[in-house]
């Protein structure tokens, strides 16, 4: 019965503004070996939808599809039960509360989504509603930062307030780091109560200006530039980014100086979703992180949702209520 049984999700067929985005019905997927069957609660959506969307930047279609998108419904972070097991699974029940990321299929933005047992979907910790935990994918980003560091080392994180630098600030006091976290005046309460040990108001001074010396600056949110934060580094400091940078530099110098052998710049590119899962599932439970949430959407409101994630001006996580 399950094969003719249809679900609602977000697809499209192109590329595009969030508008190309349409409400469908997509026959319910089946697990196969080793996968179990997800009803989505929650999803989000966040910058790596909207860039995917868009296919931004242009040479991503080399792996999205050229002319069309191979990826229908978008959606990397999911929360939800399980309700249908594969052959051979072990590890899982029906009924199990999970969260987790799909990273090469995406898929959140629809009611089921199949995803492998020993992927990257890990047990709800607690009694945490699904809404809250839909976390992974801006702390996925982060880590690939925050595995530059460990106990006593210096990081400031400039842009603290997305998914990606809300994370990053807790990741890194996880590690045992001194942070500094660089936000403007409506998120330094926000930034102080994740952990940082001193906060930066951009709009009140010159961060580049406050006479600390970093092993790390990261840019969360690629409007900074490894020539404006030069004069936080030490003499062996990572500027590290998540995005291009401004003119592309930010992949430029990181070819560059990778040829030199100093990795003076990098874009540390997440690995080992499933391990990552499994730690940030840890972190919850003993309270060392926490998502931040902006706004929720219903699914039926995908287009605002993406809109919204597109001026670039959300605190947190923005999520999506599937069912």
């Amino acid at each position: 019965m399950d094969a003719i049984e249809d679900m609602k999700a977000a697809v499209t067929d192109r590329y595009g503004p969030p508008e190309v985005l349409k409400l469908g019905r997509l026959p319910r997927p089946l697990p196969e070996k080793g996968e179990v069957r997800v009803k989505i609660h929650a999803s989000t959506v966040g910058r790596t939808d909207t860039a995917t969307l868009r296919a931004h930047p242009f040479f991503a279609r080399a792996m999205t599809g050229t002319f069309r998108p191979k990826i229908k419904t978008l959606g990397m972070d999911f929360a939800g039960i399980v309700d249908l097991l594969g052959e051979d699974v072990s590890d899982f029940d029906i009924g199990d509360r999970v969260f987790g990321l799909s990273p090469d299929t995406f898929g959140g933005h629809a009611e089921y989504l199949c995803v492998p047992a020993k992927g990257a979907i890990a047990r709800i910790p607690g009694d945490l509603p699904f809404h809250q935990t839909v976390v992974g994918e801006g702390a996925w980003y982060a880590e690939g930062t925050a595995k530059l560091l460990s106990e006593g080392m210096r990081c400031l994180v400039y842009g603290a307030s997305g998914a990606i630098g809300t994370a990053a600030v807790q990741l890194a006091k996880a590690r045992g780091a001194y942070v500094v976290a660089v936000v403007g005046t409506r998120h330094v309460a926000l930034s102080k109560r994740l952990g940082a040990d001193r906060v930066v108001n951009y709009e009140a001074e010159d961060f580049t200006a406050i006479r600390e010396k970093f092993d790390v600056v990261f840019d969360a949110v690629g409007k900074t530039s490894f020539f404006h934060c030069r004069p936080l580094l030490k003499a062996d400091g990572i500027f590290a980014a998540t995005d291009l940078g401004p003119g592309w530099s930010n992949i430029l110098l990181s070819a560059w100086f990778g040829l030199t052998g100093s990795k003076r710049v990098q874009i540390p590119f997440p690995k080992d979703a499933p391990g990552f899962v499994r730690h940030l599932a840890k972190l919850m439970t003993t309270g060392q992180f926490q998502g931040v949430f902006d706004r929720r959407y219903p699914l039926d409101d995908i287009v605002e949702a993406f809109q919204y994630v597109e001026k670039g001006q959300k605190t947190g996580i923005v999520v999506l209520n599937v069912t």
